[in-house]
């Protein structure tokens, strides 16, 4: 019933509200920013966050529940054969949607059942160079006693994926697949786990589930052949340089007398004042010791391919170094890694470091003789910062890589070795046609 206007009041019209301090009337609802209309009580962003959370979660239960389409059919189907043959009271509607509904519970029944498999993943070898052959065999055992098992089965390798055939896999017994695993790029290639699927025979649920760990395979960047070596100039404990190709012997230390030593090694005027015989410890001080620097910014190598070719460059100069019996470190801009040497180029990327700190810390330590500093086309500007080591390290080599179309770099008069380059192995060309080590 609507309140008669009060006097002097024009009438308001009909489903107007009454205007505020109007007394006990209530008042109008408020207009949202977006000019919506909808009042503070009204479902608004609230009814969309919830039907949001709803799809999502009715995603991650359709991926977990594993159903079909066809199941999903099958599903409705029970659902609405069901509820109309109860409601108006077709029996043969309800028979035939309970019929459904058996028939999917059996499905997911005979889906869920897990049988119990055994993998083993042997990669041979587990460690190669970029672009050399490497094989994964996957073992896969039904270790069930009652049945066997009709499954089919795929093993991640990398990014793709490798059928692995367990048809008719009878309790006890194995099945081995063989198959290559790519190492066309630098890196540590995962293998596994093994996803095993299965359906039931109607294919309305399928169930997919993981057997066994992940194995890796290291691919190493690719090593080229370098055929020349620092000869040699280190300053010798007798305060002396030495730059010879065989080195010379200094003394080092003493150390007690063991079977085997040479009488000639020992230190007669010591061995009297202790009371056994000391024998000298002698170092060969014109040995070289090679230290890498690789540079791994992200500035310095604005395509990644030349990363790779300094990677190469690095694991081809440790390798001629352990060849040779010389001593080298590796180390990188951004920090220095763990393990094997050839497995830190593995793992190495690009990422941010300071150079300028980085360069301090090799010149305050004085880590070998010769220094060997990699690069991109974005460290050509840092020559000059590394040529300032000369005083630090008796030899001093860049290596600068993939940058094609920059003019030329001269090492000038302050001692630095520049070497320019494409890829790896035309590194390893100039590495060899350097003179003056």
């Amino acid at each position: 019933m609507n309140t008669p206007p009060a006097d002097g009041e024009p009438p308001l019209p009909v489903g107007s509200a009454p205007p505020t301090g109007g007394g006990p009337s209530t008042p109008a609802p408020k207009i949202g920013r977006g000019g919506g209309g909808q009042s503070e009580g009204s479902p608004g962003r609230g009814g969309g966050n919830a039907r949001k959370v709803a799809l999502a979660a009715l995603r991650r239960w359709r991926r977990a529940a594993g159903i079909t389409g066809r199941g999903y059919g099958i599903l409705l189907a029970t659902v609405l054969l069901t509820g109309v043959g109860f409601r108006y009271g077709y029996s043969e509607l309800a028979l035939l949607g309970a019929a459904a509904g058996v028939a999917l519970g059996c499905a997911v029944g005979f889906a869920s059942w897990r049988p119990r498999l055994n993998v083993e993943r042997v990669a041979e070898p587990d460690r190669v160079a970029r672009g050399e052959p490497a094989r994964m065999t996957v073992t896969v055992r039904n270790s069930s006693r009652m049945r066997g098992a009709d499954l089919v089965a795929s093993d991640r390798v990398g990014e793709r994926a490798v059928d692995v055939p367990l048809l008719r896999l009878r309790p006890g017994k194995d099945t081995t697949v063989d198959y290559p695993v790519p190492t066309s790029r630098r890196g540590i290639v995962e293998v596994g786990p093994l996803r095993v699927t299965r359906g039931d025979p109607l294919g309305l649920v399928t169930l997919a589930r993981s057997y066994g760990g992940i194995s890796e395979v290291w691919v190493h960047p690719r090593i080229h052949l370098l055929r020349a070596v620092p000869a040699g100039m280190a300053r010798s404990l007798d305060g002396r340089i030495d730059k010879v190709p065989h080195g010379t012997i200094t003394f080092d230390s003493l150390r007690e007398y063991v079977v085997g030593d040479e009488l000639r090694r020992v230190h007669w005027r010591s061995s009297a004042k202790v009371g056994e015989l000391m024998v000298r410890e002698q170092l060969d001080t014109s040995e070289p010791t090679i230290v890498v620097l690789l540079d791994d910014r992200a500035a310095a190598h604005p395509d990644p391919e030349s990363f790779e070719s300094a990677c190469e460059g690095a694991a081809s100069i440790v390798a001629a170094a352990v060849r040779e019996d010389l001593p080298v470190s590796l180390h990188l801009v951004s920090g220095d890694g763990n393990g094997p040497y050839l497995d830190v180029l593995t793992e190495a990327g690009l990422r941010a470091g300071d150079l300028a700190a980085t360069l301090r810390h090799v010149r305050a330590q004085r880590l070998g003789d010769t220094l060997v500093f990699l690069t991109g086309p974005g460290g050509r500007d840092d020559l000059g910062a590394v040529s300032a080591l000369r005083g630090a390290y008796a030899v001093v080599l860049a290596g600068l890589f993939g940058d094609r179309d920059g003019a030329p770099v001269s090492g000038g008069g302050n001692g630095l070795i520049v070497v320019e380059a494409a890829d790896g192995e035309e590194f390893a060309g100039a590495w060899d046609g350097v003179r003056g080590w």
